[in-house]
């Protein structure tokens, strides 16, 4: 019988994002199955492509004699398996991009790898044997057999490596003896695996409060009783959340069921890991971006062959090929970076709603500051809520100081360190305790200009200003371009030109002024690019080496040190500078955060928030901890002005080689998209368009950017845009010499353009 396999080509190109039918030939039939990766000859020059295989089926949907036969099976080609299939056509119907883009996404490792190999040297002789025939070498003078017999008629095998390392016997040599069939070599195979053996013992279940047991006890009732569901674990700082996402994972894997635990940043992993793997010792691993392609790969087979019970990593975790997924945690959920830059550009926390939905799982969202969304959903009964109100250690909330910068300059005081948080800092070095510095910014300066002229010294690639290093070098931080640090204005010629000097480099220098003996370690961008860095200075920071840890973001997220007391926030309003509709909810989060970050042992925590705009319901809020309070005041803006979680979003993004092209071709989209406006609906209820306009940063790395958003309170409909414009676009750039132009859709983006 003929069968037919539909194949999605792997080229992310509009115009190919359909399946393809081919016959299976004889050879392939009972062997191929959906998901696979094969071989297919494509368009009128039949160039052979890799592709997968999305379904089998006897019916042909094409004139038989022009469908033409799979080549063959890709050798060492990751295969998709169905719900990954399914994960993918939901991903791309609901946030754009090609088919296969959505399975490159669901894919976390493409290709295969050869396991690890552990070589290890045996004697086949007998002693007797073995002794006669060193005898023989000796005589015959054969020094390189003569040790290695010796030393495996001590020990009776050996690891390869020591063989021809210590032991300096060529592979020639033991080859030699394999042929007489004195020794043999067996070869060993194992998967990878990044996670270093932790020395501490595993733990035993620690008792949980009565908050915490009763969020258990719900999660687990109702996925025993055939209703699993979402919850919204809303938990201050320092209220027991991890506790209440191991216990629960343990409750699952006791189940037979798998746990992936999302992480926003990969600064948490060590942390994060450390605590899993004192429950459950081997059967937990990572997956994150620095690992190899090799280890990432193992770390997928393991999965799927069983060996782990729970994985943690970034939003990429989201698709490690469990089989039997029972619960998916999700910390921090608030988090920016949940959201992909790269199309398709999907949400992890609906995401991992939907494959909860194919597995039969629960979704616990936990923060101590859960994004507008997750409340919002909670508050419409969408979300089940989960509270933990009380801090483990019993201790308070922190003491949050708001200082007003204006009234420090105003006084004199010029530094990039108020008065108070001096005298705080200085209090905390005399009592051996440690702090934390926050700044929502990295480099040595945010940017070089001339104080005579005005001139600010930009990225010739980019429309954003170049940013000063140590080094006197400047760096482009979009498209990696750098050059030496100017000593005149290109633009007056005047030598009065520098840095606004405001990043981590700066705070570390001023500090180290400030107080000579003072232990710092600082963690940003610039620091963390090695391959287990961040690991290597919050190891160093918990075990004492420092007295201040200076950062970014990347410090105050989830990170739990017993011995901090102080944490200052400079220029906390940074964040509200920029034109983005979730600049208020971005800096209470972070400001809640940092503050979160102090206090966490035995001794009351302070926290000093520098400002400039102390009167902002953001900063008030957070300095009050008042999650409540400001959610209240920000949810009558999103409602007001049609924003998400009110209304939904989709920003149409436009990018062009050419400015004038990429201005015309939104325009022309602009009109495309008003047609799915309908006047007769009320206001209230009617798609708006907003734009075009060339974006914020209208050109990166020599590309030019345009935007324009639709709004409309019905998800669906913003989809029947997308797909609108798609389809539009497809059949635009079939025209004759038509610019190269991309089109990118962003569902409630988490940043405008």
């Amino acid at each position: 019988m003929i069968k037919y396999a539909d194949v999605i080509i792997d080229i992310s190109h509009e115009k190919v994002d359909r399946a393809f039918q081919y016959r299976i030939p004889e050879r392939l039939l009972g062997k191929l199955e959906a998901g696979m990766c094969v071989t297919v000859p494509f368009g009128r020059g039949n160039t052979p492509r890799r592709g997968y295989v999305t379904d089998i089926t006897e019916k042909c949907t094409f004139d038989p004699c022009k469908i033409k036969e799979i080549q063959d099976l890709v050798p060492g080609g990751v295969g998709v398996e169905d719900f990954q299939i399914r994960l993918a056509g939901w991903i791309r119907r609901s946030y754009g991009g090609t088919m296969i883009q959505a399975l490159k996404t669901v894919l976390p490792a493409r290709n295969t790898v050869k396991k690890v190999e552990h070589k290890k040297v045996l004697l086949s002789l007998g002693r007797e044997e073995g002794i006669s025939l060193l005898g023989e070498c000796q005589r015959k003078k054969q020094a390189a057999r003569v040790r290695l017999l010796r030393e495996l008629l001590s020990e009776g095998e050996l690891p390869y490596e020591l063989v021809t390392g210590k032991l300096m016997v060529s592979p020639a040599v033991i080859r030699g003896l394999q042929g007489m069939g004195a020794v043999r070599v067996e070869v060993l195979q194992s998967f990878r695996n990044p996670v270093k053996r932790q020395q501490e013992v595993q733990e035993t279940e620690k008792t949980l409060s009565g908050e915490q047991q009763a969020a258990v006890e719900r999660v687990m009732k109702d996925y025993d009783g055939g209703d699993p569901g979402t919850y919204l674990l809303r938990g201050i700082t320092g209220s027991g959340k991890t506790e209440v996402y191991i216990r629960l994972a343990r409750e699952m894997v006791s189940r037979g069921r798998q746990v992936i635990v999302l992480i926003p940043e990969i600064a948490l992993t060590y942390q994060t890991l450390l605590r899993f793997y004192r429950s459950f010792g081997d059967r937990v691993s990572v997956l994150n971006s620095t690992l190899s392609a090799g280890e990432k790969y193992d770390q997928c087979e393991r999965a799927r062959g069983g060996e782990i019970d729970v994985i943690i990593g970034p939003r990429s975790a989201l698709f490690v090929p469990f089989p039997q997924v029972g619960l998916i945690l999700m910390d921090e959920e608030h988090e920016a970076s949940y959201k992909s830059e790269s199309t398709p550009k999907y949400h992890a926390r609906e995401t991992a709603v939907y494959l909860a939905s194919l597995h039969g799982a629960s979704v616990v969202l936990g923060s101590a500051t859960p994004s507008m969304e997750a409340s919002y959903r909670a508050r419409k009964g969408q979300y089940r809520q989960l509270f933990l109100t009380r801090r483990l250690t019993g201790g308070s909330l922190p003491r949050v100081y708001t200082v007003d910068l204006r009234e420090e300059l105003k006084q004199g005081n010029r530094s990039i360190f108020s008065r108070k948080l001096q005298e705080l800092l200085a209090d905390r070095l005399e009592k051996g305790q440690q702090s934390m510095l926050f700044i929502n910014r990295r480099g040595f300066a945010g940017f070089v200009s001339c104080r005579a002229c005005g001139y600010v010294m930009k990225c010739p690639h980019c429309d954003v200003s170049l940013s000063q290093h140590r080094g006197e070098r400047l760096v482009c931080h979009y498209c990696g371009y750098e050059t030496p640090n100017a000593r005149l204005c290109p633009e007056c010629g005047s030598g009065y030109i520098s840095g606004f000097r405001a990043g981590t480099q700066q705070i570390e220098e001023r500090l180290q002024a400030l107080f000579p003996a003072v232990r710092i370690l600082r963690m940003d961008a610039d620091t963390t690019r090695a391959k287990d860095s961040h690991q290597q200075i919050l190891a160093a920071f918990a075990a004492g080496e420092a007295d201040v840890l200076v950062g970014t973001q990347m410090i105050v997220k989830g990170h739990d040190f017993p011995n901090v007391t102080l944490v200052g926030v400079l220029a906390a309003d940074l964040s509200l500078s920029v034109g983005d509709y979730r600049a208020g909810e971005r800096t209470f989060q972070l400001l809640t955060q940092a503050a979160g970050r102090a206090g966490r042992g035995s001794e009351p925590g302070e926290v000093v928030v520098q400002t400039y705009q102390p009167e902002h319901y953001a900063i008030t809020h957070a300095a009050a901890q008042d999650y409540e309070g400001f959610y209240q005041e920000e949810i009558l803006y999103r409602e007001m002005m049609g924003y998400p979680p009110a209304a939904h979003m989709l920003a149409v993004q436009i990018y062009a080689a050419s400015e004038e092209a990429g201005g015309r071709l939104a325009a022309l989209l602009v009109r495309q998209a008003g047609e799915y406006v309908d006047p007769a609906q009320p206001l209230a209820r009617r798609t708006v368009i907003v734009g075009p306009a060339p974006a914020g940063i209208g050109k990166v790395n020599d590309i030019f950017r345009f935007v324009f958003y639709v709004k409309d309170r019905d998800y669906d409909r913003l989809i029947l845009v997308k797909d609108g414009l798609e389809a539009w676009m497809t059949q635009w750039q079939s025209g004759p010499r038509r610019p190269q132009i991309n089109l990118q859709f962003d569902f409630d983006p988490m940043n405008t353009l």
